[in-house]
């Protein structure tokens, strides 16, 4: 069975739209090479998300896209950089492997995701329970909420890293 070709409309969107796009990114990053790549990432989004013909302001929704894509690159280049910090101030009997690195780099951009998922009041408490060491009191004192509230949304927040867990 072949696969099958992209709709026209798409076909009609790449066409009429790809070049603006393409410079849009590239003037926002200041890179060709990377707005070539984001701008084809956007349509590959669209591509595997819905029915070109159904869209009714494309320059709008495909910059949508393309800044959430750029959102996506900075986040991950933040989260890489300050791996590669923590990496470089090891000492050298320490040093990890390139592919232990490129394991834990797509870990804790995994862990980044799963964070985003769980809303603000979650994310907020897995981690002053899990960095900051904090009771579920000391947590509901700090952000004026009850323990009961702390525990669930705790509760929510660990469920999301056993489901990551069990998809590693």
């Amino acid at each position: 069975m072949a696969c099958a070709a992209p709709s026209d409309s798409l076909s009609t969107l790449y066409r009429d739209h790809h070049g603006w796009l393409a410079g849009w990114l590239r003037r926002k990053l200041g890179n060709g090479h990377d707005a070539a790549d984001l701008a084809h990432d956007t349509f590959l989004r669209i591509l595997a998300a819905r029915n070109a013909a159904a869209i009714e302001e494309p320059r709008k929704y495909l910059a949508t896209i393309a800044k959430g894509l750029v959102v996506d690159r900075f986040r991950r280049q933040s989260i890489e950089a300050a791996w590669l910090e923590t990496l470089a101030a090891r000492p050298e009997p320490l040093a990890i492997s390139p592919e232990t690195r490129a394991l834990i780099l797509e870990t804790l951009l995994a862990i980044d995701r799963m964070l985003d998922e769980l809303g603000p009041r979650a994310r907020e408490i897995f981690l002053l329970a899990q960095f900051e060491g904090l009771t579920y009191a000391a947590i509901g004192e700090r952000l004026g909420v009850s323990v009961t509230t702390v525990k669930k949304h705790l509760a929510r927040a660990l469920a999301h890293c056993l489901i990551l867990a069990e998809g590693c």
